[in-house]
């Protein structure tokens, strides 16, 4: 049982779209991602994720909607639902989902990261 300090973990990384896991729970991972630019569209099938904005802001994207998120806000995206972040400046997130989740979802691109590093 240690403490996580997330402004200690996200400074130990400085690429974009490439989640770290710093903590493991029922089945549960957490984790951090600086996102910049924009992401590619996916869903996924069988797990819902949370996003959690620690510095910055970015805008999730929906089919029919872009929903604003901002340092402190939180956003639930429901299994199933086609999403894609965006963040015009970089945006330091915290991501609480299954560990099954591949991040690119149903979609396999440049930006899929089949293993991800715990730090």
């Amino acid at each position: 049982m240690e403490k996580v300090t997330l402004q200690e973990k996200l400074a130990l990384f400085s690429d974009h779209w490439n989640p770290r896991i710093v903590g493991e729970l029922n089945g549960q991972h957490v984790k951090l991602a600086k996102f910049k630019g924009q992401f590619v569209w996916h869903q996924h099938e069988q797990e819902d994720e949370l996003f959690l904005v620690v510095e910055g802001k970015f805008k999730m994207e929906f089919r029919d909607k872009t929903v604003d998120l901002q340092a402190g806000e939180f956003l639930i995206v429901p299994r199933g639902v086609e999403h894609r972040p965006v963040a015009d400046e970089e945006v330091s997130v915290l991501l609480f989902e299954p560990a099954s989740t591949v991040n690119t979802g149903n979609v396999t691109s440049q930006l899929t990261r089949s293993t991800l590093h715990k730090i």
